[in-house]
């Protein structure tokens, strides 16, 4: 997937395609004919997900990406000028995901829903589209290898215990090929448990509505 690129962004790929994944979901849950959207939405384990692992991601960013990226850049403003995009595309974000929930908690607010979700997904599928069509290139023009680890260890940290739910959400969908690249770097022990447990666990969960 990344294979254009002197890194390997595989995993920055597979996680932006995670989240158009979830929009999808979110569209068509709120865009359900039949049943209350708010009451679809405030019970969906996918939402919770969805905003728990894009505020992981934007948060290591943020954390760790940027800052490095930004030093590197210090003599080059057009440059630096873009990662300024991605910081302020990044504060649009969570404003979008606050107005969902309010429209989700208050009744009087539900004809927001739709539109709501809309300038959400909107907003976010732009960003993503930026930052891997222009941000991309050029942090793989000046990052190090020892601070892409470090952006991926900011990453881990923020899961925490997590993993063994987030790794197969990040996963459903993927390629074998970047399955398989991203699960080659685990031990054999921990694959086992990916396969044998953590699957069909996610599996087992019922993140949207089902007909959506």
């Amino acid at each position: 997937m990344s294979t254009a690129f002197k890194h390997d962004f595989t995993m920055m790929f597979v996680i932006h395609d995670a989240l158009r994944r979830e929009l999808e979901f979110l569209a068509r849950t709120t865009a359900r004919g039949a049943g209350d959207p708010r009451a679809l939405v405030a019970g969906a384990a996918g939402w919770e997900m969805f905003k728990t692992y894009l505020h992981v991601h934007h948060g290591a960013e943020d954390e760790a990406l940027w800052p490095q990226v930004r030093q590197a850049l210090a003599d080059r403003p057009a440059d630096l000028a873009l990662i300024d995009a991605m910081e302020t595309e990044h504060a649009t974000i969570d404003p979008l995901l606050e107005a969902v929930d309010a429209a989700v908690a208050d009744p009087a607010r539900a004809g927001d829903l739709s539109a709501l979700v809309d300038a959400l997904a909107t907003g976010l599928r732009a960003h993503l589209k930026h930052e891997e069509e222009a941000a991309l290139p050029l942090i793989d023009s000046v990052v190090t290898p020892q601070q892409l680890q470090a952006f991926g260890q900011a990453h881990t940290v923020r899961i925490g215990d997590g993993t063994p739910r987030y790794l197969p959400w990040v996963l459903d969908g993927a390629s074998a090929q970047d399955t398989e690249a991203i699960l080659g770097i685990l031990p054999p022990p921990v694959r086992g448990l990916y396969n044998d447990a953590w699957v069909p666990s996610y599996r087992g969960l019922e993140r949207w509505p089902a007909s959506s």
